[in-house]
């Protein structure tokens, strides 16, 4: 079989972990049971997403919550299990801010998106590509111009990103994959990353009219 990490190998993990995101697993929340928790607070929406990736930075790197994910990885797609588990909590993050945005996570458009804020600040030329200007509100025409072409488009997109992020270039050999437990709490999982992962899910699925809002996420 082999071993090397390719962009469909990616993709593939994309669809098995967010399934897990909003299904939940065992021990976690659901993407929108975590989204719903925050809600409740009745704050503004970006204030609850801010909270969400306030929570997120904080936990992620624990190795109670790593020791928690020990049992998602039984998984179809051969990618590592670190790399497995960041898209998974990091998806998680991604559509429970989408739900708080009162957007339809198990719509494919919404779903493609969330894999674009996946890349971080590339999102926003991968999305403007196709005309989504990130921090612009996101109508629901907007969402429902995005056609089956576009999708394919941002998912080729957001394949190579994560290919090259994850993959150094395809040289990772999964047989030498770093392990779970232990390994996990390095560059993959930093807290920096999921924060800007987190912002741009929350400038891409939330909006407000008061910058200085907007601005207190960290």
């Amino acid at each position: 079989m082999d071993s090397k990490l390719t962009e469909s190998k990616v993709m593939g993990a994309l669809d098995w972990a967010y399934d897990r995101a909003l299904g939940g697993i065992p021990g976690f929340d659901s993407a929108q049971e975590l989204a719903e928790s925050y809600m409740k607070a009745g704050d503004c929406k970006i204030s609850q997403a801010n909270s969400l990736i306030r929570w997120q930075n904080a936990k992620a790197g624990t190795s109670g919550f790593l020791t928690g994910l020990g049992g998602i990885i039984t998984m179809p797609v051969t990618v590592p299990a670190n790399i497995a588990s960041v898209m998974y909590v990091q998806l998680r993050m991604i559509a429970a801010i989408a739900h708080i945005g009162e957007h339809d996570i198990r719509d494919d458009r919404i779903k493609t998106m969330a894999y674009a804020c996946l890349t971080g600040n590339a999102a926003k030329d991968i999305l403007k590509d196709v005309g989504i200007v990130v921090g612009r509100k996101l109508t629901e025409n907007a969402i429902k111009n995005i056609s089956g072409k576009t999708i394919t488009k941002i998912n080729q997109a957001v394949g190579f990103r994560l290919f090259t992020k994850f993959g150094e270039k395809g040289a990772i050999n999964l047989g030498k994959a770093v392990p779970l437990i232990g390994g996990i709490v390095g560059a993959t999982f930093d807290s920096v990353t999921t924060n800007v992962v987190g912002n741009v899910a929350r400038d891409t699925f939330v909006t407000t009219t008061n910058p200085t809002i907007r601005a207190s996420g960290r």
